[in-house]
């Protein structure tokens, strides 16, 4: 690897083991085997490193997110809505979780403006790669539409997930609970 490369892992590295406040531009460097002036030359600042080392992460999660094969259901049903949010939440369960490290770029939004633009981005990205989890196809045909509203829909459900796993795992809600929740607003929404 190139010290691009290294910078990357070791700033990933830093992040879970600190949190972005926490992490200097030394730790990353200590970390990665690499030096100080790599950092501005790479991604202009510890900042955008640390953001760009969040974002792969989360692309990371992807493969967990499918529970590494074949989905329940087909496409858009209620059984593959309850299997993918159950792949989810288990990606939250885990020790050491990157989701508290979401909270943690949450809270501090405004004091991480670099970090904060440089999300705000990629979060587009996330509402279009979340998609063929739950409705089948390819990311690449997911439309700008399909994003504005559906994709959104799908991070703001993960992002209050997020929320409550961190603050009180014990009564967070499992992936049968959100999935008999959607059906109750269906059924009012249909009158029924």
């Amino acid at each position: 690897m190139g010290h691009r490369e290294d910078l990357l892992e070791g700033a990933k590295r830093c992040l879970l083991a600190k949190g972005f406040l926490r992490t200097t531009a030394r730790d990353i460097v200590k970390e990665s085997g690499t030096n100080l002036a790599s950092i501005g030359y790479h991604y202009g600042s510890k900042d955008a490193l640390l953001a760009q080392a969040y974002v792969e992460m989360v692309e990371g999660m992807s493969d967990a997110f499918e529970g590494g094969g074949e989905l329940p259901g087909e496409v858009g049903s209620l059984e593959r809505f309850t299997g993918v949010w159950a792949n989810i939440i288990g990606t939250m369960r885990e020790p050491g979780s990157m989701w508290r490290l979401s909270m943690e770029i949450v809270a501090l939004g405004d004091q991480l403006p670099e970090v904060r633009d440089h999300l705000a981005r990629a979060q587009r990205e996330a509402a279009r790669g979340i998609l063929p989890l739950f409705q089948g196809g390819r990311e690449e045909d997911v439309t700008d539409e399909q994003v504005d509203t559906l994709g959104y829909f799908y991070l703001t459900l993960m992002t209050g997930l997020m929320a409550q796993w961190t603050f009180d795992p014990k009564s967070a809600p499992e992936a049968g609970q959100l999935a008999a929740g959607l059906r109750q607003v269906i059924e009012a929404a249909e009158g029924r």
